[in-house]
């Protein structure tokens, strides 16, 4: 057995609407990298959440909703913290009057190696995956679309409207083995107000 590497751990950060293909590129990655990584999805602590939260609901949606993301963001600190290689399938909908979601993170990831990672897809073709798929909320990517890419700013990016998994998660793989990432650390220069 060989003893953990003193060099913090390195977070490969997915982000892109839902049904962008996020979690079929995450898959690969894991089964591919030369190296164990853990996958960690916004999926699955949004099933943690009660069916009670949805806006107009009983509970207070936006408290219970942003508690939780906040929660979600330090247990990839934790989980990195103690020593994990993470792939995080993230959502980071810019929310009018709410806190920056990509500045939360920037703030709890600041330990970490952090590759940032643009997936993009059309807008015709996520409505069309999340219709087959028929386990999310209708209407949900056409939602997302315009408010998860604000920042414009990505180490790398990949588009899957026309691109396999396997292609994109090759282009993923071939970024991490070249280059250090950049995205984060140039983030944190700007103005925590202009982060959206």
């Amino acid at each position: 057995m060989h003893p953990p590497s003193s060099a913090p751990s390195t977070i490969i950060l997915l982000n892109g609407i839902s049904s962008a293909g996020k979690t079929s590129i995450s898959t690969v990655l894991q089964q591919t990298m030369d190296i164990p990584y853990l996958r960690v999805s916004l999926d699955a602590f949004e099933d943690m959440l009660p069916d009670r939260y949805q806006e107009g609901g009983l509970f207070a949606w936006e408290t219970v909703f942003s508690q939780m993301l906040r929660g979600f963001h330090r247990s990839i600190a934790a989980l990195a913290g103690a020593g994990n290689r993470l792939i995080v399938d993230h959502v980071m909908v810019y929310r009018e009057g709410w806190a920056s979601t990509l500045a939360d993170c920037l703030d709890a990831l600041a330990p970490f190696p952090v590759y940032f990672v643009g997936v993009h897809c059309s807008l015709e073709e996520a409505k069309r995956r999340e219709q087959a798929r028929g386990d999310r909320f209708a209407g949900t990517a056409e939602r997302q679309f315009p408010r998860v890419h604000r920042h414009q700013l990505y180490d790398v990016e990949v588009d899957t409207t026309h691109t396999s998994p396997e292609t994109c998660a090759k282009q993923i793989q071939s970024f991490v083995a070249a280059h250090t990432p950049t995205a984060f650390p140039r983030l944190r220069q700007q103005p925590r107000e202009s982060i959206p």
